[in-house]
């Protein structure tokens, strides 16, 4: 498996988690006076990965569905790149087969 193919479903992995982690922070925090709501952003980075970003957002307020909707995104997107992490362990495994 290449590095690069590694680190990027690992990085993909870890920004699904950052957004799960702030979404589920936002629904916890809901009822809480002044609370204002975090916002993960994703950029993607040159050799292919990705990197996250978590602001604050400016006022105070609660978006419940939004935040619902997030959860669930970044649990497809987290269970999408294992999915990909398996792919390519089975095909290096299949490579090493052939070669051995």
């Amino acid at each position: 498996m290449s590095t690069n193919s590694l680190s990027t479903v690992l990085s993909g992995i870890s920004a699904a988690n950052e957004r799960l982690r702030a979404s589920a922070n936002n629904i916890a925090n809901l009822n809480t006076e002044g609370y204002r709501r975090e916002r993960v952003e994703a950029q993607t980075t040159d050799n292919g990965g990705v990197s996250t970003t978590v602001t604050k957002l400016p006022t105070p307020g609660q978006d419940l569905a939004t935040d619902v909707v997030d959860q669930q995104a970044a649990a497809y997107t987290f269970i999408a790149n294992l999915k990909v992490l398996q792919t390519q362990v089975r095909a290096e495994g299949a490579l090493l087969d052939i070669r051995v």
